[in-house]
């Protein structure tokens, strides 16, 4: 297995294994490969971790520093009566965009408890959501891109 796909799994058993209370609201984070799904099925809230990308950059003789960089997609189609513009797209909007900012908090910093070799470097809020899925889907969609550092 690639060591992408093995932080993007890692990352997928850490938000899966915090403890209950930590998000609100409470998902099953999974690792796909593509992060589609039918509309439908965005009545439940979604979270998909997707392997992103992989720098590989010299570190010393023997060794090769790796960032590896996955997305953390948050996707929720919002409640019937949320017309664009209402405030009930506005407190939904508000309440995916906590979660987001609890997924990022949650994972700042924390080192992977199944790639305990691999730290944390950096996220990415972009985009905070996507307006064009609001507009035109009422779907809330949100990436958190993360990436940690490896050496191989």
């Amino acid at each position: 297995m690639s060591l992408v796909t093995q932080i993007a799994d890692a990352v997928t058993a850490e938000l899966n294994a915090a403890p209950s209370g930590t998000f609100d609201p409470a998902f099953t984070a999974q690792r796909k490969v593509l992060p589609v799904h039918e509309l439908k099925d965005l009545a439940e809230l979604k979270v998909t971790v997707v392997p992103k990308a992989v720098q590989i950059t010299g570190s010393t003789r023997s060794a090769s520093q790796y960032d590896i960089t996955v997305d953390i997609g948050v996707q929720r189609k919002l409640a019937a009566g949320s017309a664009p513009g209402s405030n009930d797209m506005d407190t939904e909007v508000d309440t995916l965009g906590a979660l987001v900012d609890q997924i990022a908090d949650y994972l700042r910093q924390r080192p992977l408890a199944a790639l305990p070799g691999a730290s944390w470097v950096s996220i990415a809020n972009e985009p905070v959501y996507a307006p064009e899925h609001l507009l035109e889907q009422r779907v809330f969609t949100s990436v958190l891109t993360v990436t940690y550092r490896a050496l191989k």
